[in-house]
């Protein structure tokens, strides 16, 4: 098939998400959802677009390092420092052929990233341009996985983010507020600890956490003790709760960079609109036809804050588990409200205010129509990304 896009399109779920390496993506693809596979239907239409399984509970770098193997048919190298540091074992899988054939600087590739799939591709951005300086020189001579040598940012043209938490979750931090954390982590660890060693690990969901003995390497039987897991689960800060939370928010963002040869775009959705006065709010989705309070179990936290006044429409404009202010843009880069006729690399575009809830941007509970015309813009723009920003490469040249 001849492809409308030069370069293919690479979509990373986020937390507690799934791919197509997993059972319950034939079942309910997570690009689509209730809206039908949505991978199948860019392809069907001439867009090269593929979706990919990482770790759902895992961290960013952890995620990106599994994006790296998985694009280049490689063994996962979580990197030397990094492996030692949070006391889990350097590699992973192996994949034996690459997500496609020629990912290079002459096929690079468009990143699409929803909720913390965004931070992942993020990570991975930064270091394919910059590599890890800690695992240079942490990594035997002949050893370093090809991300940590960095020098590879002329293999990605953009990253565009779905509802991400640049700068934390609203979820997180009500969790964390209400001292539920302890009982998400508990949970959590319980379930990892005990699927990875069903039969439902290999065939209907897939934690990618090997490189902590949960579940066992593909081609291999090499599970920890289920205690033990549990030990190195609950201590460990290589996971996407640390990553969300806010202390663990903040030092992720002071680790990354902003790549200058990228296109950046950020879209973020609002279920909350105002009613009447500034100060009166509610949640819902007028532009479906019905209210969607049942995706947004975070708004229903705050219905008796919400009817007593004492918050504000600012405090909850948002998707219902991630706000505008951090769905935007990473407070610490630079950023501007998107300009079809000024796309730029190396800086935020912000994409104008899409309604809908967390969910409507993978088209869970959307109408099918509007998940495809919404991702059909997006395609139609990254091609044209990709005419405009390699006309400013050779100019710059």
């Amino acid at each position: 098939m001849a492809f409308q896009n030069h370069f293919p399109a690479v979509f990373v779920h986020g937390v507690y998400g799934w791919g197509p390496e997993e059972g319950i993506d034939q079942k309910m693809p997570y690009w689509g959802v209730s809206s039908g596979n949505l991978m199948a239907f860019l392809n069907d239409r001439g867009y090269e677009s593929y979706a990919l399984s990482v770790g759902p509970v895992s961290s960013a770098w952890d995620r990106a390092c599994e994006i790296y193997a998985c694009l280049t048919g490689t063994t996962v190298d979580y990197g030397a420092a990094h492996s030692a540091r949070n006391n889990h074992r350097r590699f992973g899988r192996t994949y034996e052929k690459p997500l496609f054939e020629g990912f290079s600087p002459e096929k690079k590739i468009h990143l699409i990233g929803h909720s913390f799939g965004g931070s992942s591709v993020r990570m991975f951005a930064c270091l394919m341009a910059f590599g890890s300086e800690e695992e240079r020189q942490a990594t035997p001579e002949g050893e370093l996985s090809g991300l940590f040598v960095g020098g590879k940012a002329d293999w990605i043209s953009s990253v565009t983010t779905l509802c991400a938490p640049h700068n934390g979750s609203q979820l997180i931090n009500l969790s964390e507020k209400i001292h539920l954390m302890p009982l998400v982590k508990r949970v959590t660890l319980d379930w990892v600890s005990t699927v990875g060693r069903t039969p439902l690990q290999s065939g209907f969901v897939d934690f990618h956490l090997e490189q902590f003995g949960a579940n066992n390497t593909p081609g291999k039987r090499d599970l920890r003790d289920f205690f033990q897991v549990r030990r190195v689960l609950n201590r460990t800060t290589d996971s996407v709760q640390v990553d969300l939370m806010k202390q663990g928010n903040e030092e992720m963002n002071a680790r990354l960079r902003i790549v200058p040869s990228i296109c950046y775009y950020s879209y973020y959705f609002n279920c909350v609109s105002r009613v009447g006065r500034a100060d009166r709010f509610r949640a819902t989705d007028a532009d479906f036809g019905f209210l969607r309070e049942m995706a947004n179990l975070v708004l229903r936290f705050y219905r008796r804050d919400m009817l007593a006044g004492r918050l504000s429409y600012d405090d909850l404009a948002g998707d219902g588990l991630v706000h505008i202010s951090s769905a935007t843009h990473p407070k610490n880069e630079p950023f501007k409200l998107f300009d079809p006729e000024n796309i730029e690399r190396g800086i935020w575009q912000v994409m104008p205010e899409q309604r809908g809830d967390h969910g409507t941007a993978i088209g869970l509970f959307a109408p099918p129509e509007r998940t495809h015309a919404f991702y059909l813009e997006l395609m139609s723009l990254l091609a044209k990304t990709e005419e405009k920003t390699d006309k400013s490469a050779r100019v710059d040249a």
